[in-house]
């Protein structure tokens, strides 16, 4: 296939160069883009009168043809071509002869692949964001589901103190939701229309780039055609997000691995989101939640390997660049697949309830109430949290719990207690009276999950629009 821009050399490109430069494999998936940002600068060109209007006609009419050849599966991309762009323009001067040429007036395939990478990346944000915001919905239905159910919370993968599973599940809400913020965010940085760039200094060409910006309903047009061509800063923002929303979906499995674990015993991963084992019978393996952890590293490292491609560039556009969207695709690919497997897993997913309270009343999950109930008594917080340390050591060596000492056993520590410490340092009573916003309580998780549906709500009418 003769280059586009043959005209300066005096023999064929060698086919080493060929296959090593080609992008054809994977910027492929750019071709919708490419051809919808076509068609809006050919409409401007003859609108502005910079090419025959009968030209841009034929022209728009001849991508929108190969669109609906895209589509309908008739058309196939020649893996010949060098890039998806010269595929295009190839194609559609074969089909409309001579004014095909005339489409790449005003333009270099700098501002152009900068244009469909960012139409593209927008898109990936809106699908990115939408997936985050299936999981959210699927976090306020459990969360409201378990306001009541009592479990162990962790500090340093020791118990710590008695919360609910609602407010844990909670948590992993407040995570999700500044991810669907930091999609938001990539978003906006790759809604700025570049086209009018040229490969670095503009164009002589009367343009109008806010024409073609409302065409493509872009949010604004770049200021420096150097910068535009050179920047993708909206594409490490995506990857960036891409990998702390990984980064939390991680975390969530591997909670879900531990607690499905027999020490633990208290999740039951569902049958079709496990597998098991070719020689030992009684398997049953959290592979969802495993790959998930593992395909983390993996996102890290498309965001690390553009972060390299780019440390060392000099403005303004160099072929190492081409390397940035084959890890932005893997990225996106793999945040999906994980975004969507992960929501359908944990719908799925058993909560053994009475394993969970079982679990948290044991191990001194009370010792910080049993000192605050001190406190109420009027002692100083040092001298109650050394009392009830002193009651758990006692508790450690006879293998028994606070609840199971007598009053006359607490009273030889400190005459402050009294019967209504049974009822002080209950599980029930040690999650109920953190209610402070923001704390395990029923009624400040209810107050925090209502909150959240009303920004989720919000969150899907700005969607819309």
């Amino acid at each position: 296939m003769t280059k586009l821009w043959a005209g300066r050399f005096d023999k064929p490109t060698s086919g080493l160069l060929d296959d090593f430069q080609s992008s054809i494999p994977f910027d492929q998936r750019l071709i919708r883009c490419d051809i919808l940002g076509s068609v809006a600068h050919a409409t401007m060109l003859g609108e502005q009168g910079i090419i025959p209007q009968e030209d841009s006609a034929a022209i728009v009419e001849g991508l929108n043809g190969i669109l609906a050849n895209i589509d309908a599966g008739t058309l196939a991309i020649d893996p010949r071509a060098e890039d998806v762009h010269m595929f295009v323009e190839a194609e559609l001067t074969a089909r409309i002869g001579e004014a095909g040429k005339r489409l790449h007036t005003g333009r270099s395939r700098n501002d152009q692949v900068a244009l469909d990478t960012r139409m593209y990346a927008r898109e990936a944000c809106q699908s990115a964001d939408t997936l985050v915001r299936n999981l959210l919905s699927t976090l306020l239905l459990l969360a409201r589901r378990h306001t009541h159910t009592i479990m162990p919370g962790y500090t340093h993968l020791q118990k710590a103190q008695p919360v609910t599973l609602g407010f844990h599940l909670m948590a992993y809400f407040q995570m999700f939701k500044r991810d669907v913020k930091r999609f938001r965010l990539a978003y906006d940085e790759a809604d700025v229309m570049p086209l009018g760039s040229g490969a670095l200094a503009g164009t002589t060409y009367p343009l109008d780039r806010e024409r073609v910006a409302a065409l493509l309903h872009f949010r604004e047009v770049s200021d420096n055609a150097m910068d535009a061509v050179s920047d993708r800063d909206f594409l490490l923002s995506f990857l960036c997000a891409a990998s702390v929303c990984m980064m939390h979906l991680s975390r969530f499995c591997e909670e879900l691995i531990l607690w499905s674990s027999n020490e633990f015993g208290t999740v039951t991963m569902d049958d079709a989101f496990s597998s098991g084992s070719s020689i030992m019978p009684q398997k049953k393996n959290p592979d969802a939640c495993e790959l998930t952890r593992g395909k983390t590293g993996r996102v890290y490292g498309d965001l690390i390997t553009l972060l390299t491609v780019m440390k060392g560039l000099p403005l303004a556009y160099n072929k190492d660049m081409q390397e940035d969207k084959e890890a932005f695709f893997d990225a996106y690919d793999t945040l999906c697949k994980c975004l969507t497997t992960f929501t359908a897993m944990l719908a799925a997913t058993t909560f053994n309830t009475d394993a969970m309270e079982k679990s948290a009343a044991v191990g001194f999950t009370n010792a910080t109430d049993l000192a605050d109930y001190l406190v109420g008594k009027g002692l100083p917080f040092r001298d109650a949290h050394h009392i009830s340390g002193v009651l758990v050591g006692r508790c450690v060596k006879e293998h028994r719990e606070l609840g199971d000492l007598s009053l006359a056993e607490l009273r030889d520590v400190s005459p402050a207690f009294e019967n209504d410490v049974y009822e002080a340092i209950s599980l029930k009573a040690c999650v109920e009276r953190r209610k402070l916003r923001g704390g395990p309580a029923p009624e400040a998780v209810e107050a925090s999950i209502r909150r959240g549906e009303t920004w989720l709500e919000t969150m899907q009418d700005e969607a819309k629009r």
